[in-house]
């Protein structure tokens, strides 16, 4: 039933995609807004239980109404399971800025293209040459792709099997969510979040996220050049910067980071980890180039200079990696049904 639900919800999503601002977003965003207001009193207790409200409430919501429609019909249960996967997955939620910066790159236009990637990420791209403009599209298509569609994927398998429902589909997205969330209201608003609860969401995110960032990586290596990607993975991870967000998230995406550079033959350098992004936006980042320590770790990263053709690889290596997840998940559907 898992591979049926995955592909109902990825075939959903593209024919008619979530509207920016749509409810259920909303809802969810209120609700972490609320657990932070009403439980956060700034001790480390009191910001793991607004953690385990705002992210392990919702994912038991969403199994007791899976477990709730199965004692009627598995038929509800498994249209639960795609509006979840409907809400949680997918790749429309980022891909038309990135098929729109690729489109204005092909053309020429490297201006409409600084415009759209600001737009993306609420940054000022304006002074960013073309090697790393591309650079930071790949960083942070790959990164999106992983968050909205693969890790959901994984986590969702994994509790499904178990007989979990989507629970693992909205733990993992809301723990993403929250951890940028939190840390972004502190930041640029009149509502401060304590250290402790950003400290707890982040911490619970490097775990959740930490088995799921090494499956895409190996995904991608898989699809994408094998040895080189796994050289990658193994030599060059800890070269990636860690400046802003904590070693346990940072590793994560520097493994998912580090297979992309070996598997498209790519030279990244990680720009994308070097600040904490908000919820629909970007972090700050500056766009005069890097530093020296900076620019000595990006010149020991091997693959070539970002080029443009490196967009189309990036696509190709998402969709056959999407591909090689649908086999394995068909394979163990089979698998169960069969047994």
């Amino acid at each position: 039933m898992s591979f049926f639900a995955v592909l109902f919800a990825l075939i959903l999503e593209q024919a008619r995609p979530l509207a920016r601002g749509n409810l259920a977003h909303a809802g969810l965003r209120a609700w972490a807004r609320w657990a932070s207001r009403s439980l956060d009193a700034g001790k480390p207790q009191h910001g793991w239980i607004a953690w385990s409200v705002a992210v392990v409430v919702p994912a038991l919501i969403a199994l007791g109404i899976h477990w709730l429609l199965w004692s009627f019909s598995s038929l509800l249960a498994f249209a639960w399971s795609v509006v979840v996967l409907y809400i949680t997955l997918g790749f429309r939620q980022f891909s038309h800025y990135f098929t729109d910066i690729r489109v204005a790159l092909d053309d020429g236009d490297e201006a409409t293209a600084r415009e759209l990637l600001a737009q993306w990420r609420q940054v000022d791209a304006s002074e960013l040459p073309r090697s790393e403009l591309v650079r930071h599209v790949i960083e942070y298509s790959v990164l999106a792709a992983h968050r909205h569609v693969f890790g959901v994927l994984a986590w969702f398998s994994v509790l499904a099997a178990l007989g979990l429902g989507p629970a693992g589909a909205v733990l993992f997205r809301m723990s993403e969510f929250v951890s940028r969330y939190w840390i972004y209201k502190s930041k640029s608003s009149g509502e401060p979040v304590s250290p402790a609860l950003q400290q707890a969401a982040t911490r619970a995110w490097g775990v959740i996220d930490f088995v799921p960032a090494r499956i895409t990586a190996l995904a991608f290596a898989v699809v994408g050049s094998f040895e080189d990607a796994i050289d990658c993975w193994r030599n060059y991870t800890q070269r990636l910067p860690a400046n802003s967000t904590p070693a346990s998230e940072n590793r994560n995406d520097g493994v998912i980071l580090a297979a992309t550079s070996g598997a498209v033959n790519v030279r990244l350098g990680g720009e994308a980890l070097k600040a904490t992004p908000a919820p629909n936006a970007a972090p700050d980042f500056q766009a005069g180039g890097a530093d020296a320590s900076d620019q000595a770790a990006l010149d020991a990263m091997p693959g070539r200079e970002p080029e443009v053709a490196h967009l189309r690889s990036i696509v190709g290596l998402v969709w056959r990696s999407v591909v090689l997840w649908m086999v394995l998940l068909a394979l163990l559907t089979l698998a169960r049904l069969l047994g």
